[in-house]
């Protein structure tokens, strides 16, 4: 948040890209910066790019190769 020059009224407000948390910017809390967005912590950061990894493996999941298909076909056993 950052506050007028004569602290009166709010200028601006910065809010954490991740998690929402307002980020006080007169106060002892640091801001953080990654791709022209501020955060409130490393922890914030890190766990943004986590959670981009782990969507961009379910948009694409790796296929199984024929051979882990096969021994998986072959693993079976048979439930009669």
């Amino acid at each position: 948040m950052k506050f007028s020059e004569n602290g009166l009224y709010i200028e601006r407000y910065i809010k954490c890209g991740n998690c929402g948390v307002l980020i006080y910017e007169k106060e002892d809390q640091q801001i953080l910066t990654h791709d022209g967005v501020t955060y409130c912590s490393q922890w914030c950061i890190d766990w943004k790019i986590a959670r981009e990894k782990r969507r961009a493996k379910l948009e694409n999941p790796s296929p199984l190769s024929p051979t882990s298909a096969l021994a998986m076909i072959t693993s079976a056993k048979c439930l009669h």
